[in-house]
């Protein structure tokens, strides 16, 4: 790394490495799934391209990003490594921890709906349902999955399988209703409910339960 803290202490060593301006970010866009360095560039929006060039150039230096050949085509796909995988626990825990900074809403922010794929993991992290069913979540046009389990919840973009329900909403409703912040009985006029209502109750009312449960 071309600067550092210079301190011999764990957090001071991971910030040397991960602490620069859009590096989080980046690390993001590769949670979600391994990427071109056009879609991290369309991904991160308002990255310089010099600068994500040299943000890459870094963290595959570290040893956080690789290069690897695209599953289509001769291009290259930048991933994350085993060791820059396990990157998900902070930055899901960031995410948790973010939560009364989300609930005004995006206000002039830049927001993709593919962002939602790790803020949702994270939200759900460690919920598992006993009603499993898979509900799609339509935000800005685009349509993800939540898959609800008896082990947890998977979260991804829609992969063309049949969905027992779609909530339509925005974004900010969406996270307040994953965080365990708002009931569906809160959001009468600001999320649509299509096909089986029962299952959206399982998904979310039983997360709000859970999330209440854990308050002191």
């Amino acid at each position: 790394m071309s600067r550092s803290y210079g301190q011999y202490c764990g957090l001071a060593r991971a910030l040397d490495v991960v602490g620069d301006r859009w590096n989080l970010l980046i690390v993001r866009q590769l949670l979600i799934a391994p990427a071109r360095y056009r879609e991290l560039l369309d991904g991160l929006g308002g990255v310089a391209t010099n600068l994500l060039t040299d943000r890459l150039r870094d963290l595959e230096t570290a040893g956080v990003v690789e290069r690897r050949l695209a599953e289509e085509g001769n291009a290259i796909a930048y991933a994350l490594t085993p060791w820059g995988a396990e990157l998900r626990e902070p930055v899901e825990s960031l995410v948790r921890w973010s939560t009364p900074l989300m609930v005004r809403g995006p206000g002039g922010d830049r927001f993709q709906t593919e962002w939602l794929v790790v803020a949702l993991r994270a939200l759900f992290a460690g919920k598992a349902s006993a009603h499993q069913s898979t509900v799609g979540v339509a935000v800005d046009g685009r349509l993800l999955q939540l898959r609800a389990t008896h082990s947890g919840v998977e979260v991804s973009p829609h992969d063309g399988r049949d969905l027992d329900a779609v909530v339509r909403a925005e974004a900010q409703i969406v996270l307040g209703l994953a965080a365990g912040e708002l009931a569906l009985g809160d959001t009468l006029g600001l999320a649509e409910i299509e096909g089986d209502e029962a299952a959206v109750q399982a998904l979310f009312n039983h997360h709000r339960s859970s999330h209440a449960s854990s308050d002191p």
